[in-house]
């Protein structure tokens, strides 16, 4: 099969791969029916983080092809949705709404989804059959639920986004877009978006934004303060995974309101005198994306949210490498991959 390998920073490739088989009673193979870069794969690319000769992807929607000897929940011919964690959805900590912290879980990073073909492990715990086979114009919404979406819900969640509420969203990638549209779905009154770049606030204001702040750090803690009577949002989504975009959401926040951070957290460290000053409540992580996958797929089933037009560019999958440069250079929010 064809699949994505990063070798070095800045240098990827598409190439022959063996085919997966089932390795464990519990796996399931699928046919890959769209994958896509994630924001978390630049940083390798950009060489915050090593990497050699590492396959990539850990998004991903397609058709079961085989199922091993214990898998109960799906079959062949199932399109499934999965999770970016593999879990097996019987531990207590899964029991508990925490897949993504599941105590046999496998990172799909690790398998990689940007391929042809993908083995899934602890299928029943991790896949999601939809009803039927989807029209082909729901697929990309699809697979944001197996990521950028569940993890923008997630962090929503976290926030406690609601009615009532004034929604702060810091990092307007694909996740802070995701985690604007969650935030208007569960019912926020106003959600503030920060954001410099213009095709990003126009998705934003498509997806829910009320109020559009270009500023960063402690500037865009003043303005948001300003919008909000000198209170600061109720609540407050954390969604790049800097020291600065950490403190711009713990800053922005009024005391006794929640930060749902989601970024992926490269070198923060949040002061205590800070912290202890703020009030504020810090909820997040990895998101447990298969607990809301269920919802998430009906309410996409049903055309009640189109996440899918966070996609502003796909390409074949042998054209990945471009997909990567793009996001890179900022010339695409999320790219979308066609095996």
């Amino acid at each position: 099969m064809r699949a994505v390998v990063m070798h070095e920073p800045g240098d990827v490739r598409v190439e022959d791969r063996p085919d997966p088989r089932i390795e464990e009673p519990t796996d399931a193979i699928i046919a890959v029916t769209a994958a896509c870069v994630c924001g978390s794969d630049l940083w390798p690319y950009r060489g915050a983080e090593s990497v050699h000769d590492q396959v990539m992807g850990h998004e991903y929607v397609g058709v079961v092809e085989e199922v091993g000897p214990e898998v109960s929940t799906i079959k062949g011919g199932d399109f499934v949705v999965g999770s970016f964690w593999a879990s097996d959805g019987t531990c207590e900590i899964c029991r508990s709404g925490y897949e993504a912290y599941c105590v046999h879980r496998v990172p799909m990073g690790a398998i990689g989804t940007q391929a042809q073909r993908a083995r899934i492990p602890l299928a029943d715990g991790t896949l999601v059959a939809t009803p039927a086979m989807p029209d082909e114009d729901l697929l990309p919404s699809l697979l944001t639920a197996s990521d950028v979406l569940g993890t923008g819900w997630f962090a929503a969640v976290a926030a406690e986004a609601g009615p009532g509420k004034t929604v702060a969203v810091v990092g307007d990638g694909a996740v802070g877009l995701m985690g604007i549209l969650a935030a208007r779905r569960l019912g926020a009154d106003r959600v503030i978006a920060c954001s410099r770049h213009e095709d990003r606030q126009a998705l934003a204001r498509e997806f829910g934004a009320t109020d559009i702040v270009t500023e960063r750090g402690d500037d865009a803690v003043v303005r948001i303060k300003e919008l909000t009577d000198g209170l600061g949002a109720h609540s407050t989504i954390e969604a790049v995974g800097t020291q600065e975009s950490m403190m711009q959401a713990i800053g922005a926040t009024r005391p006794g309101g929640h930060v749902g951070f989601v970024g992926v957290s490269h070198d923060v460290a949040i002061p205590g005198g800070p912290l202890f000053m703020a009030g504020v409540h810090l909820h997040g992580g990895p998101a447990p994306v298969r607990r809301f996958l269920p919802e998430l797929i009906d309410l996409i089933w049903n055309r009640e949210i189109d996440p899918g037009r966070v996609f502003d560019l796909q390409l074949p999958l042998e054209d990945a490498a471009e997909g990567y440069r793009a996001m890179d250079e900022r010339r695409a929010i999320k790219a979308l991959l066609w095996p």
